[in-house]
């Protein structure tokens, strides 16, 4: 019975009916991490949220941001969050992101975003993904679209968001 279930499940992915044609079928989301493998830098109850929208932190990790304000760290799913904390006119210490490849958080300023891919984007419809590595960033760009930029032009295309 077994082997049958088996050749079934092959036949089903050779004819085309494997997740990517079946939308019922439910695949892991490309932001998404073990909870092994997420970085939490919040402290308390909330550690695993967002500080501005309260989404999971670990199912939207590869877009996660933080920074320090009055010696306090926060995590944001997004650029979207951490520039929504931004324009109350907080100055925020530290900025970093997540690394999309290794996982780890670096400064934001050394960060090479691939901006546009075809991978769906958190609090946005235009996606935004950080590698502290460019030739990673090249990589991910070749395989999923999208246009290399720093922060700074990063943050001016997630302002529009706001307009």
């Amino acid at each position: 019975m077994f082997k049958i279930l088996i050749i079934f499940v092959i036949a089903l992915l050779f004819m085309g009916c494997g997740p990517e044609k079946n939308p019922t079928v439910k695949t892991a989301m490309f932001q998404s991490v073990s909870e092994e493998s997420a970085i939490l830098v919040q402290d308390g109850s909330e550690k695993t949220s967002c500080t501005r929208c309260g989404m999971n932190l670990i199912k939207f990790y590869k877009t996660s941001h933080s920074a320090t304000i009055d010696n306090k760290v926060y995590q944001y799913c997004s650029i979207h969050c951490l520039i929504d904390h931004l324009a109350e006119g907080r100055s925020l210490d530290d900025p970093k992101v997540v690394d999309a490849s290794s996982l780890k958080f670096i400064d934001i300023r050394a960060a090479h975003y691939v901006v546009g891919s075809n991978k769906k984007g958190t609090m946005t419809q235009i996606s935004k993904y950080a590698f502290s590595k460019e030739e990673d960033a090249k990589k991910f760009q070749a395989d999923n679209g999208g246009k290399i930029m720093n922060f700074f032009k990063a943050m001016e295309i997630a302002k529009k968001d706001f307009q």
